[in-house]
């Protein structure tokens, strides 16, 4: 948690880097992270296909989404910059690589945070997304790798199950459109209860903050300057 300090400088930066772009694009971030949320977040886990994590992140931009966990055991994290379009800069990423197996350092992270562990996956005792409760807590979404889907370690942490009810024959979809359903939907369930789903104040300054620094050319520099000065 930050103290009054932290959020002072937070400020400051922010008050700093907003003189480097226009009014417009400010009032842009500004309407945008409000539309934020950390109520639900995304698990990725040993993605192998560069282009579905593109996808799954440029979802995540585009459904409110503000925090993807990466869990890379054989697979690692690798962007489509194509697909993508640059939707990663404005997220949080979290990876999870220094370990044999990192399913377990990220499932207990997101437990240890409050967060439903719901896996994504056709099981005859899964919850259709249409009878999901959002309302119970906040929630990570769990998807597995293009092949195998979740390993049988998150498979057996999740808290919960959930699948997308299907009438055709193929009876799958390709994980990044699977992604994207489960988001739209769930994020609009989410914004019509009286629940606390988007960002706190603190977390929508540290956001904004890292917004404008990825939109102000030698960011870092500039605020260096200003420190130099005393203005921070």
């Amino acid at each position: 948690m930050c103290n009054s300090s932290d959020t002072a400088n937070t400020i400051k930066q922010i008050e700093i880097l907003q003189q480097f772009v226009t009014e417009n694009r400010y009032q842009r971030m500004l309407s945008i992270v409000e539309e934020r949320t950390q109520y639900m977040s995304i698990v990725l886990e040993n993605i192998y296909q560069s282009h579905n994590t593109s996808a799954v992140l440029r979802s995540c931009d585009c459904f409110g989404i503000q925090d993807v966990h990466v869990i890379e055991n054989e697979n690692k994290y690798s962007l489509n910059k194509d697909i993508a379009l640059g939707s990663s800069k404005w997220l949080n990423i979290i990876r999870y690589n220094k370990n044999e197996n990192n399913s377990v350092e990220c499932l207990n992270s997101l437990k240890s945070k409050g967060y439903r562990l719901v896996a994504t996956l056709p099981s005859p005792t899964a919850t259709s997304i249409f009878d999901f409760d959002v309302s119970a807590g906040k929630f990570a979404l769990l998807m597995g790798t293009e092949l195998t889907g979740l390993s049988d370690i998150a498979c057996k942490m999740a808290d919960e199950n959930i699948y997308l009810p299907m009438v055709g024959f193929t009876e799958s979809l390709n994980i990044s459109v699977t992604a994207a359903t489960f988001m739209f939907y769930l994020s609009q369930k989410i914004k019509k209860l009286d629940i606390a789903w988007q960002l706190d104040d603190t977390t929508k300054n540290e956001v904004l903050l890292s917004w404008l620094k990825n939109s102000v050319s030698n960011s870092n520099e500039i605020l260096n300057r200003f420190a130099a000065d005393g203005e921070w």
